[in-house]
């Protein structure tokens, strides 16, 4: 599947510092300790509705791990998904009447304008479910030849019991896990399965939707299994960050860890487990299911998408935050303000502020400390102009380099 067309992103003095996240899996702030090439994998968006500030607030925050790695000296390997066939694109499409195929490619290509517009850089591979449908289906068969599956009815599960290690990444207790499975696509109550907690991998054949044959017999992939595949394909096991939104901690990034440790044989499937915050609208969650969403696209139309990406960036990618109109005017006034700065002939020196900038980047993606020093900077320059003839540059390019806004 293309991807969408990447930035020019500035190359900026020295080196950054190592990146320090977040580890939902191991509860703490840690070191992130990539080879020269640092491996990420990022869920990716089931195309029924378009892109949301919830997709663009966690797709920033690893557009910003990804530009810290490359500042740092590392290549990177990103790889992304879409979920282009599962159960809400289907209802989608039928609510609708139109084809899940022209639905899912439509949405995919605003999302490719979205991020784009957003300057996020593109994974190396953007990989469609539908593209890697007889991988995911020989990922089940070894899981299925290492006595970790089980059919029901022709579906195919994973069986709980072969995951010693199932809630180390989560870390939550059985009750929550199974409330949490009812509300996001699971199907713990589901007569005959050994265990509620036992998830789908292959879903047989249902009259009207759409399958592929397999030596499972036609069907398609269920739910995680399909990203345990294409990260297996392209970055191997032990990649470095897996990435997504807090909502995917369970059942989604669990289920997943464990297929990929049963299929490797190595703990843990990512050295990593990361997750931005969500974004809220009138006190509930954003969410295509709840209908209450603020679109890219369309802020597009009415704005600078370099300041949508600072109002994303005023919060730090792990909170939790509810959305309204005054950020983005807030947002539109920051833009603007350094935009005059580093418009300036000369201006205050900048080579400590780079330093400091990186540094708080490289602090679990401390963002409103970053604004906080260029704002700083900034109003020194408008207030007396400074000196150095080379700052305003600088600060347009770190600005860009670290922080993926163009002034």
């Amino acid at each position: 599947m293309r991807s969408w067309s990447a930035p020019k992103v500035p190359r900026l003095p020295g080196a950054g510092v190592p990146l320090r996240l977040f580890d939902t899996a191991a509860g703490e702030t840690g070191l992130t300790r990539p080879g020269p090439t640092a491996r990420m994998y990022v869920c990716g968006i089931t195309p029924y509705d378009a892109t949301h500030l919830g997709h663009a607030n966690t797709y920033l925050a690893f557009d910003l791990v990804n530009r810290a790695w490359r500042d740092a000296g590392h290549e990177v390997h990103y790889t992304q998904n879409a979920t282009d066939v599962d159960d809400p694109l289907l209802e989608r499409a039928e609510q609708t009447g139109v084809d899940w195929r022209e639905l899912a490619e439509r949405e995919i290509e605003l999302f490719r304008t979205d991020m784009e517009a957003l300057r996020i850089l593109p994974p190396r591979e953007y990989v469609g479910v539908t593209e890697v449908v007889d991988q995911v289906a020989e990922l089940i068969e070894l899981l299925r030849d290492k006595g970790a599956t089980y059919e029901l009815d022709g579906d195919v599960y994973f069986d709980v019991s072969a995951a010693p290690k199932f809630g180390a990444v989560s870390g939550y207790p059985e009750a929550l896990m199974l409330t949490l499975s009812r509300e996001r696509g699971g199907d713990p109550d589901r007569p005959g399965k050994k265990h509620p907690l036992d998830w789908l991998l292959w879903r047989a054949e249902r009259p009207g939707e759409p399958a592929w044959p397999s030596r499972l017999g036609r069907g398609r992939p269920g739910w995680h299994i399909e990203c345990t595949a294409i990260a297996l394909a392209n970055l191997g096991s032990g990649f470095d960050v897996a990435g997504g939104g807090s909502d995917l901690i369970f059942p989604h990034h669990e289920c997943g860890a464990h297929e990929g440790h049963v299929a490797c044989g190595e703990w843990p499937f990512a050295r990593a487990y990361v997750h931005a915050g969500m974004v809220a609208l009138d006190g509930e969650k954003m969410s295509k299911s709840k209908g209450n969403l603020v679109f890219v696209s369309r802020l597009r139309q009415q704005t600078d998408p370099m300041a949508i990406r600072l109002a994303l960036l005023a919060h730090h990618y792990r909170a939790d935050w509810e959305w309204t109109s005054g950020q983005l005017a807030s947002a539109e006034v920051r833009l603007a303000r350094w935009r005059s700065a580093t418009g300036l002939q000369t201006g205050p020196d900048a080579r400590g502020l780079l330093d400091e900038v990186r540094a708080r980047i490289a602090d679990d993606l401390d963002t409103p400390g970053a604004l906080a020093l260029i704002d700083d900077w900034a109003e020194r320059a408008l207030a007396d102009g400074g000196t150095d003839p080379g700052a305003p540059g600088l600060v347009r390019d770190l600005t860009d380099a670290l922080l993926g806004v163009r002034l």
